[in-house]
């Protein structure tokens, strides 16, 4: 299996060596990620300038790896340019989740949609980070249980994982939809000057069965997701009223 390696984190990321570490294990591995932090950059792709593609300056033992002056999802289309072989594209392990509402701006999973709509399987994984950095090696046999479980299944896929730092299972799940968590926080700097950070502010628990509940309660979330947003029920409703 060829399996092509990214993530919104950066070259030099532990998230990215620890995936890659799991994923060795399931066939030929290459890295293609951003040379800078790209967190939160959602599905942008680079259209007015040329990307460039250099050897990573962390060596990865072993597995070729290069660093893009671009987005996620423009890694994943160079990468699948430059190996028109790849078999599935991983994402990750971002440092930070990606659950719920989340999804809509994650870099991470961006990089594994890119994927799918270039007709190849991808899977994002996300873990919580607090003030220190995550313990990978803490939930490793995880992260190769997710992948033998997701890589052999048939079909063009998109998956969305997330560990808890301390893993008690897995579990299958929707994704949490409540209100957006985002807020604005004002703030000045030194020179007193206003500014302004983007923020979340803590919800309530989710429902059970949902991505956040899992990670909520020690199990690792496994999110099957579709690149179709069409609303059914409401499409269906509209067409029935013969409103038009």
């Amino acid at each position: 299996m060829r399996i092509l390696i990214t993530n919104d984190d950066g070259i030099y990321s532990p998230g990215i060596a620890a995936l890659a570490k799991v994923a060795s294990r399931f066939g030929e591995v290459r890295i293609v990620a951003p040379d800078v932090e790209q967190s939160s950059m959602g599905h942008a792709v680079t259209h007015s300038r040329p990307l460039s593609f250099k050897a990573s300056p962390i060596n990865f033992e072993g597995i070729e790896a290069y660093r893009v002056n671009g987005t996620p999802a423009d890694c994943v289309a160079l990468g699948t340019h430059l190996y028109s072989k790849t078999d599935v594209v991983l994402s990750g392990i971002n440092m930070g989740p990606n659950l719920g509402n989340g999804m809509w701006h994650s870099g991470t999973l961006a990089a594994a949609k890119q994927a799918v709509l270039l007709g190849i399987k991808g899977i994002a994984l996300s873990t919580p980070v607090g003030k220190t950095e995550p313990d990978f090696e803490a939930f490793e046999d995880y992260v190769a249980q997710v992948l033998e479980l997701l890589l052999d299944k048939p079909g063009l896929s998109l998956f969305n994982v997330n560990f808890p730092p301390q893993p008690k299972g897995i579990r299958w799940t929707r994704q949490s939809v409540r209100l957006y968590d985002g807020k604005i926080v004002p703030g000045t700097d030194p020179m007193n000057r206003k500014h302004y950070w983007f923020t979340v502010t803590p919800l309530e628990p989710a429902e059970e069965g949902t991505d956040r509940w899992a990670v909520e309660n020690d199990f690792v979330s496994i999110t099957p997701l579709r690149l179709d947003l069409t609303n059914e029920e409401e499409l269906q409703a509209a067409l029935n009223s013969h409103s038009l």
